[in-house]
């Protein structure tokens, strides 16, 4: 039996990157997934590839900053499933500048996605996971959120406080049965990377002691291992997947 069988999983930001790779690890190791994404044509084209894999997935466009468009999300996989059995906040953006340049807007905007919308979600679940005593919250933070970087205000910000999130509702939602932990990637190789110049790609690789950036796809397994029975004693923790760059 493959490890996710019969899960209900939620990935938010699951039509490209980690997130696609994350959806298709799920549904090969058996769980139903539910795509969450903004463009409701990638929604329906990720949704094909994993019908590629097995049955079972759909998807819906949704604004994970607007409430009522998550409520809604959820409340439809209530319907469908009776349950949520994993959440996957994974949706992201970067808005980078340094400090004296930053403005309000940029700043609000990654704050609302990769903070804000992730309290959005794991309220939503958490409710019939507690009636449950059972279920997976998993959050997307970032060795940036540890260490900080330079231009990243914003987004430093936001992946701190993915952290906080992480510790604090495993404290919460532990004694209930609902297990909370982060990954918290370095370089990965997507195409929020599109845009950097390759002697700056170089530099990224070289202060990483393997000397490459990760695939979507690692990331994606170190997901299904938290989301699994092979986990059931971790909880809050923040797993870094960074190849060693932070050593």
């Amino acid at each position: 039996m493959t490890r996710l069988q019969h899960k209900i999983a939620l990935i938010t930001g699951a039509a490209q990157g980690i997130g696609l790779a994350t959806a298709r690890k799920f549904t090969r190791e058996g769980a139903t997934v539910v795509v969450c994404d903004r463009d409701p044509a990638a929604v329906d084209a990720a949704v094909a590839e994993l019908h590629a894999i097995a049955p079972g997935a759909w998807g819906q466009a949704c604004d994970v900053t607007r409430r009522d468009q998550v409520d809604a999300l959820v409340a439809a996989m209530h319907a469908r499933h009776g349950r949520v059995d994993v959440l996957v906040n994974n949706a992201g953006i970067t808005r980078d500048a340094r400090l004296v340049k930053m403005t309000v807007e940029q700043f609000d905007a990654v704050i609302d996605v990769n903070l804000r919308a992730a309290f959005h979600c794991a309220q939503a679940v958490a409710p019939g996971m507690i009636e449950r005593g059972a279920g997976v919250i998993l959050n997307a933070s970032s060795v940036v959120g540890i260490y900080g970087n330079f231009g990243q205000t914003n987004y430093a910000a936001s992946k701190a406080g993915v952290i906080g999130f992480t510790k604090t509702w495993a404290r919460e939602l532990g004694p209930k049965g609902v297990r909370v932990n982060a990954v918290a990637p370095g370089f990965v190789r997507t195409h929020m990377l599109d845009t950097i110049p390759e002697e700056v790609m170089q530099a990224m690789r070289e202060r990483v002691p393997l000397r490459r950036l990760a695939e979507p796809d690692e990331l994606a397994n170190v997901y299904a291992f938290l989301a699994s029975d092979e986990a059931s004693y971790v909880n809050g923790a923040v797993l870094e997947v960074g190849g060693g760059m932070t050593v």
